[in-house]
């Protein structure tokens, strides 16, 4: 048996009640054989994978705190720190009542290729808790964010761990999170990003992962001949990644025809509304039914769908595990070339699978998602220089960092005999680099 199939059954005994992080780490050590492979002896001494696939520790806390009847409630909180090899520990807080270990640590251990390929010095974590904002007052989100941040405190600082948004952690909670982490350390620090533009936050953070989505995509696009121009592009989605997905794609030229929620999606023939679509999702925190009301072209349909439109250039910007097998089929069926992902593992293996089997071009989300941890690495230079950058500044460079993980997954998987297999050349490109710190600095 060789080294790769001896962790996986190792990780698999191991972590048995945590599908999510199995999932990813199956995913990852399929694609990383070839390099395994060449360097074996080297990698098993070192127990290399072993080491890269056990955090280094994974800390779980009660969350109690008042809600607006004066009733105590109590949520899991988690913080992942994964591998600090080439920097310290970087990674997003998810507040959804989906997330449990398994997740948090799927997310942490993406997080480490993720942050390598962005090329900035930063390893890989990941946290949250199974709260939910939805529904929740200003003051029970600002009760919440307090006392998660009461524990959370003890673990993190600007050199140590340094978390940030996701799922359920935008601009409002990411305040109430550093000013408590402010009131009990004492100390102003860049130990968050995300931060408001008016204490220590950078300018494009907000659009980095949907900006960074499609200027990876117009890099794969640019490779086969084309671009977005006259594309039609089909969204996943209505957070902050989907949003500013269909803002640049857009700009870029294609037409998006689709955004979705928790509990519907719209079809727009004429092309999304982006103004429209931010004032429902970011002012008035509303559905997309009322996208519908007000946009004659628009269609609203319950649940599932996006995947059933024909389109040239898929976008999934939600959530973990959206696309499903059928839908990789409908894509194909439909004539879609590319799929790149916004959010962190969006598609199924079996669905990844069947995507590239048949022709289509897939760049995974620790490549193609990585804009927004990249611009938050940005984030902290700036916090560390006392500086802050113009948004053409840091726009150019979010650019320029999201072309070179293109020319870096692409390289990586060409050397390996794995042209075009922009997975396994992510994998390998983000993980080299970690490996070759870690051997570096002894057994620790």
């Amino acid at each position: 048996m060789g080294y790769v199939d001896e962790v996986l059954e190792q990780v698999k005994a191991k972590n048995s009640d945590q599908p999510e992080f199995l999932q990813a780490v199956t995913e990852v050590l399929e694609t990383l054989r070839p390099v395994v492979d060449a360097n074996e002896e080297l990698y098993r001494k070192e127990a290399v994978l072993e080491r890269i696939t056990e955090p280094d520790r994974a800390i779980h806390f009660r969350v109690p705190w008042v809600d607006d009847n004066g009733q105590v409630q109590v949520n899991r909180g988690y913080r992942v720190q994964y591998n600090n090899a080439i920097g310290p520990y970087k990674g997003g807080c998810r507040f959804h009542p989906s997330v449990n270990l398994s997740i948090i640590k799927f997310l942490g251990f993406e997080q480490i290729f993720k942050n390598s390929l962005t090329s900035l010095p930063m390893g890989g974590g990941k946290g949250g808790a199974d709260f939910d904002p939805k529904g929740k007052s200003d003051r029970e989100i600002m009760a919440f964010c307090q006392s998660f941040m009461t524990e959370l405190y003890k673990y993190i600082g600007a050199d140590t761990d340094v978390p940030a948004g996701d799922i359920g952690v935008g601009a409002r909670e990411i305040g109430y999170l550093f000013g408590q982490y402010k009131k009990i350390r004492g100390v102003y620090e860049g130990v968050l990003t995300g931060k408001g533009l008016t204490y220590g936050g950078s300018l494009v953070r907000k659009q980095a992962t949907g900006y960074g989505l499609c200027y990876i995509t117009q890099e794969l696009l640019k490779k086969n001949g084309t671009s977005f121009e006259g594309k039609t592009v089909v969204v996943s989605g209505s957070g902050n990644v989907a949003t500013y997905a269909i803002e640049k794609a857009t700009q870029l030229g294609g037409k998006v025809v689709t955004c979705s929620d928790s509990t519907g999606w719209i079809y727009d023939p004429d092309g999304i509304d982006v103004a429209l679509l931010k004032d429902i999702k970011e002012v008035r925190r509303a559905r997309l039914t009322e996208y519908a009301k007000e946009r004659p072209s628009a269609e609203y349909h319950e649940g599932r769908g996006v995947w059933s439109i024909k389109c040239d250039v898929a976008l999934p910007c939600a959530t973990q595990n959206e696309l499903l097998i059928d839908d990789a089929k409908t894509l194909v069926e439909n004539g879609c070339q590319y799929v790149c992902e916004g959010a962190n593992m969006p598609t199924t293996l079996d669905a990844t699978e069947y995507l590239t089997s048949n022709g289509i071009q897939f760049i995974p989300g620790k490549a193609s998602n990585a804009g927004g941890v990249a611009t938050s690495g940005l984030e902290m230079s700036q916090n560390s220089e006392r500086l802050s950058w113009s948004e053409e500044e840091v726009d150019a460079k979010l650019q320029s960092i999201m072309a070179n993980i293109f020319k870096n997954i692409d390289s990586a998987a060409a050397k390996y005999g794995m042209e075009g297999n922009y997975i396994a050349g992510a994998n390998i490109a983000g993980f080299e680099k970690v490996v070759d710190a870690m051997i570096a600095q002894g057994v620790c």
